[in-house]
């Protein structure tokens, strides 16, 4: 789906365009054209392809998405893909977007994903003196949004890790922890797997050989690279964190465990005394000591009862019951 097609002159607005009046503003030099679409057809790509020139392998790769956040240079053309993270009642959401960068036109094809870049455009045509940099500058106003995004994911990753912390020493909620510190691991995996990929590739917008088209602009790369490192940093430490309360979770079930047979001991060593006094005043001999006394029965069952008792009183006293 097309979402808006304009041109754009000294950082000013000049015209919706229909795609197919593309070519004839890529010929005046003093222009750029930005194109947005939202899960594009085939038909669509292959007529972006033919307007832009772009190349045969970035095209394949934005049909086909599911791609590792990267940066590729093709000829005069910059690639880029990024994931866009979103969280939705705790449960993240995976989107994908891909953008085509030349000399006077930036192309975003948005996948599988409802957040839009309408603020995106709305903050660059406010500034006109900035997006009169061209499509270097756009391409930053997109990676900044994406990157962006991904402060309020991490803080909801960490507000679900202090919640499972308040209950990591709970009686009896070790293996609901750990399974809750699982999921949210693997949450932490995603946004890992779209940070670190992301941040290795922007460090080439604004060191060392910068593209062509990012010439002009690579002073805001390196600040999208700075929020990536420290977004990297806080995926780092909240992992480590996680790993640290599997580690507790699993001292928890261990001490419990522990708690539990010492409880098991202790009333089988009460149990042990009483079976033996039962059977040795059980054994059927005629010439017994003590056979024929009087009060034989209640006597046994008193020296018993006293001394399951005291057995009781010393295991309640160390702990173990």
């Amino acid at each position: 789906m097309l979402i808006n097609c304009v041109a754009y002159q000294n950082g000013v607005k000049l015209a919706d365009l229909p795609t197919e009046e593309i070519s004839d503003y890529l010929k005046r030099t003093d222009c750029f054209i930005w194109v947005a679409l939202r899960d594009a057809t085939n038909a669509e790509l292959a007529e972006m392809q033919e307007e832009f020139g772009l190349h045969d392998l970035a095209i394949e790769d934005a049909q086909h998405g599911h791609q590792r956040p990267k940066i590729e240079e093709y000829g005069d053309t910059l690639f880029v893909v990024m994931h866009m993270i979103g969280a939705i009642h705790s449960e993240l959401t995976v989107g994908e977007v891909s953008v085509f960068v030349g000399r006077n036109f930036i192309l975003s094809v948005r996948n599988r994903s409802d957040q839009d870049f309408i603020g995106v455009r709305e903050r660059c045509e406010r500034e006109p003196e900035l997006l009169r940099l061209g499509a270097g500058f756009v391409l930053y106003a997109l990676m900044d949004t994406v990157v962006d995004r991904y402060f309020p994911v991490i803080d909801d990753l960490e507000t679900q890790l202090e919640s499972i912390e308040e209950h990591l020493f709970d009686q009896g909620a070790a293996r609901a922890n750990i399974e809750q510190l699982y999921k949210l691991k693997r949450k932490v995996m995603v946004l890992k797997h779209a940070v670190m990929p992301l941040m290795e590739a922007a460090g080439k917008l604004h060191g060392g050989r910068v593209p062509p088209v990012c010439a002009t602009s690579h002073e805001y790369f390196r600040d999208v690279y700075d929020h990536l490192t420290r977004i990297n940093a806080a995926i780092d430490a909240v992992r480590d964190t996680i790993g640290t309360a599997i580690l507790v979770c699993q001292s928890t079930v261990s001490i419990e465990q522990n708690e539990i047979n010492k409880r098991l001991s202790a009333w089988a060593g009460i149990f042990a005394v009483a079976t033996i006094f039962t059977g040795m005043w059980g054994m059927n001999f005629q010439h017994m000591p003590e056979l024929k006394l009087e009060y034989g029965y209640p006597l046994a069952l008193l020296v018993i009862a006293a001394t399951c008792g005291f057995l009781y009183y010393r295991f309640k006293r160390s702990g173990w019951l």
